[in-house]
């Protein structure tokens, strides 16, 4: 790390942030800004390998210099420094490039190695922000693992799963076989399957049937 950004508009805050960046990287070169259209200036004018990006400024949000980044710079590596941590300033931040979000919270310290870790190919992102992103993102993985079949469907899938054929199930299940059918055709769209073999596993993933 030779240059640093450190985008802030509150003097106090930026100078802390400063110290700190100085306090992580030896001999590092800084440049401060406290709004959009001095970061871009700065940008202009130089080339940075890292930049402390807040989100919440007087001409706009820090996401806009994430994103510029992202495309005119994209080996500056963009952290996020902020007192926000719900969904609506996190996942724009870091589908814009941001490689790192650290809340203004922590404390000196914490702040200096989890900066510090950059150089060891660690993300810098602070423990609940980082539990935040797991949480959202099993969220998704939950929901898309778990499709919604119908009680019908379910019992189709499992007799299915047993291994019977689409006749004994129709029997057993007391309906025609073209119900059946039919009902399969719309268990595998859901499970994203093509053959028995598949929606087998899927039964027993979604414990329907056991081995």
């Amino acid at each position: 790390m030779q240059t640093v950004l450190v985008l802030e508009d509150h003097p106090e805050t930026r100078e802390w942030l400063t110290s700190i960046i100085k306090q992580a990287f030896v001999e590092i070169e800084t440049y401060e800004a406290s709004s959009l259209a001095q970061a871009r200036q700065h940008i202009k004018d130089h080339k940075f390998d890292l930049a402390l990006i807040d989100l919440n400024l007087p001409d706009g949000n820090g996401v806009e210099i994430i994103s510029e980044l992202t495309q005119s710079s994209p080996d500056t590596y963009c952290v996020v420094a902020t007192i926000f941590d719900d969904d609506s300033y996190l996942f724009p931040a870091l589908k814009a490039g941001a490689q790192g979000y650290l809340l203004k919270e922590q404390t000196s310290d914490e702040f200096i190695h989890s900066l510090q870790g950059i150089i060891k190919g660690e993300p810098p992102i602070s423990p609940s922000i980082a539990r935040k992103m797991i949480g959202h993102f099993h969220d998704v993985v939950t929901e898309s693992d778990n499709p919604e079949l119908s009680k019908r469907e379910k019992e189709i899938l499992g007799a299915i799963a047993k291994g019977l054929s689409r006749n004994e199930a129709a029997e057993v299940l007391g309906i025609t076989s073209n119900t059946v059918a039919s009902h399969l055709k719309s268990i595998y769209g859901k499970l994203n399957v093509s053959n028995r073999a598949q929606a087998t596993l899927e039964a027993l993933r979604l414990g329907l049937v056991t081995p």
